[in-house]
């Protein structure tokens, strides 16, 4: 049976570390002749709505790391740009190419594209979920905290957007407890939030940042404003007041915690430059470790 990854809910805790662990290991062979070549004379569509930078360069380096072709498509310049149904470019991608990467909108598209597709299809992001990140995210956590992640204490600071339904989903299969501090008005989708507790998640929701911070080990939040919502910018930024990952909100936390941004950042916004470009962020580390975790990730699904 062909598996998607469109949400971390689609992996179970054992194969959740078997991907973490494997992609510690392609990070340890990385430019050395041990590094496998799994996909060699296979080629993986990825496949853009959305602006990118990060997932598809690490895309493109992960798939011909691995031995595969990587064919980029933006939206603009196909025939979905024109209307095409979704379910006929799924059926079509499967006939080219052994694997698909989806960055787009709506979260019903890429669910569409993986009815019909035949051939594994991976969400590089839509409006209700970013789980490749998370992926990144929870290697990073490890290579601080070591391999267990039952017992961290994760603090989400700002929107309760499709990275904080990821960071939900996250909890409710690794095992970690999780705070998210969202104003009124932008909390995270109740049914998210639903379908991780019945799952066992140690989830909490409350209003203010000073509520979620005390003793945590990772801090973490993303801008205000994501894409698309460029109009709202102002209204945001009003809500958000205190929001601010700064100083005096990371004095809270542990003295070892670590704080995570998927990038791009407003310094000044959501987080000060002193606590991005500073001693406890791991921003960077994170940022690398989506071409590993990608590269596990495209492995335990094609071959």
């Amino acid at each position: 049976m062909t598996r998607h990854f469109l949400t971390i809910f689609d992996l179970s805790r054992e194969e959740l570390l078997g991907v973490l662990d494997r992609a510690a290991e392609l990070k340890a062979l990385r430019g050395t002749p041990a590094h496998p070549q799994p996909l060699q004379g296979k080629s993986v569509a990825v496949v853009f709505e959305k602006a990118s930078t990060r997932t598809r360069l690490s895309f493109e380096v992960g798939i011909h790391e691995l031995g595969a072709q990587p064919v980029t498509l933006n939206s603009k310049d196909t025939q979905l740009g024109r209307g095409e149904p979704i379910e006929d470019t799924a059926r079509m991608l499967s006939r080219y190419v052994q694997g698909v990467v989806y960055r787009t909108f709506g979260h019903d598209r890429l669910e569409a594209l993986a009815r019909c597709a035949t051939i594994p299809v991976v969400n590089g992001l839509s409006d209700k979920f970013h789980p490749v990140q998370l992926l990144a995210d929870l290697m990073t956590i490890r290579q601080n905290f070591g391999p267990s992640l039952e017992g961290v204490r994760v603090a989400w600071i700002g929107d309760g957007n499709n990275m904080a339904h990821s960071w939900i989903a996250s909890a409710a299969v690794a095992g970690f407890e999780l705070v998210l501090a969202c104003p009124p008005g932008y909390q995270p989708d109740e049914q998210v939030l639903a379908e991780a507790r019945a799952r066992g998640a140690k989830v909490r929701v409350v209003e203010r940042p000073e509520e979620a911070l005390d003793g945590v080990d990772v801090v973490t939040t993303d801008v205000w404003a994501s894409m698309g919502q460029e109009g709202e910018a102002t209204e945001r930024q009003r809500a958000f007041s205190g929001f601010i990952v700064d100083d005096v909100a990371m004095k809270r936390a542990a003295t070892d915690a670590i704080f995570l941004h998927c990038l791009p950042a407003h310094r000044g916004e959501e987080v000060s430059a002193s606590v991005i470009d500073g001693q406890q962020s791991r921003v960077w580390d994170e940022a690398e470790n989506r071409l590993h975790t990608q590269k596990a990730l495209l492995e335990w699904l094609i071959v």
